[in-house]
């Protein structure tokens, strides 16, 4: 494909996408009604539309139309491309620009340039205070990839050196030895030797942080598991008795092909079928996802308050249900992905009131400090 044959595909998706569909089902939609469409060319189409969303009230202000073509005609303004070099009206390529198009150029606003839905900004601005201009600006690019290294198969200059072998070049965090930041190659970590023997596993920088905050335990309850990749941090870390919970079982259908792979021991427990007391209970619950919108930038424009409001409401069901699971004298793990204070600190200080736990330690994290947005709320029970 072109370049202009891969921005008139990104059109597509976006209009679909500002039509209500979700960005990833729109995408593949596109790419099985395009066999034409190699690999690079399906990455391609997936890094326009992504990079579009990223930045969506600023291109569309670029572009004058919050559309498709708006959204890539903002595209080439904000690069410095000259859009007749995209829109030549040749086949597979955007029809030429209209006078009206040509003369529809303008700067963001403030709140535009932001890259946030009106409402959001006092939410985002509360909770982040100086840095939310920054923040905001880092959430419009792309985020790193991020690995683990599995310390149950090799040490992370093992896990390095296996990575290099398939070109794949990474680097150490220097707050995390065993976090690896992939600098070249990032698409060829999930076929890599390194990733098939266990030896690396995707996980971001911030909740990496996280789990290594944790207090090393014997019992160790996730009950939010999702995927699994925090137990099997936690597996990572010497925990040795582990019990992985989710309330969607199909979310951990990976997990025990994850466990295996990284030779992890753990147990899944069937929703709703906990049993037991823990030293450390871990509930990384849902939330608005505002500190991963790099990563999934169509769902800061899907969320609204009322959404915003439910999840509080599920967060704080949540932590009841995971307290109880709670050892005298062991620990609550709160964390969220999330920025907002609705969802973190204040979700942990309503908690507190009603509850028989005291407050260990606090993590706050951005990509101005870490990578993802994060948050961890560390507990005790009395």
């Amino acid at each position: 494909m072109t370049p202009a044959a891969r921005a008139q595909a990104a059109i597509t998706v976006l209009d679909q996408v500002l039509s209500g569909e979700a960005a990833e089902a729109a995408l593949i939609r596109w790419s099985r009604n395009s066999r034409f469409a190699g690999s690079g060319d399906r990455a391609a189409v997936r890094d326009i539309v992504f990079d579009a969303l990223r930045r969506m009230r600023s291109r569309a202000a670029l572009g004058g139309a919050l559309s498709g073509r708006g959204l890539i005609l903002g595209m080439c303004r904000d690069e410095g491309t000259d859009p007749a070099q995209v829109f030549t009206g040749a086949p597979y390529a955007p029809a030429m620009l209209e006078p009206a198009e040509v003369q529809s150029q303008r700067a963001p606003s403030p709140a535009e340039a932001m890259d946030l839905p009106d409402w959001m900004q006092p939410l985002w601005r509360d909770a982040l205070g100086e840095t939310a201009a920054d923040v905001a600006a880092a959430m419009r690019d792309r985020a790193p990839v991020w690995l683990r290294a599995n310390t149950l198969r090799a040490s992370p200059d093992e896990a390095l050196a296996a990575l290099e072998r398939d070109g794949i070049v990474a680097r150490p965090s220097a707050k995390l030895a065993s976090a690896l930041e992939v600098i070249e190659g990032a698409r060829r970590v999930s076929a890599s030797g390194a990733y098939a023997d266990g030896l690396v596993e995707l996980q971001d920088l911030s909740p990496q942080l996280a789990c290594a905050a944790l207090p090393r335990v014997g019992s160790a309850l996730d009950y939010c598991a999702g995927g699994g990749g925090k137990a099997l941090a936690l597996a990572a870390a010497g925990v040795t008795r582990i019990v992985a919970h989710d309330v969607e079982a199909s979310r951990m259908a990976d997990l025990p092909g994850r466990a295996k792979r990284a030779g992890a021991r753990l147990r899944i427990a069937a929703p709703g079928r906990v049993e037991g007391k823990f030293d450390l209970v871990l509930t990384d619950v849902p939330c608005s996802g505002s500190g991963t919108w790099r990563r999934t930038p169509d769902a800061k424009w899907r969320l609204d308050r009322a959404g915003l409001d439910r999840l509080v409401a599920l967060q704080a069901r949540i932590m009841d249900e995971a307290a109880a699971f709670v050892a005298p004298g062991g620990h609550l793990a709160y964390m969220t992905c999330s920025v907002f204070e609705q969802e973190n600190a204040e979700q942990v200080a309503t908690f507190r009131e009603r509850s028989d736990f005291e407050p260990v330690s606090e993590l706050r994290l951005t990509p101005l400090n870490a990578s993802d947005g994060f948050y961890l709320a560390l507990m005790r029970r009395r």
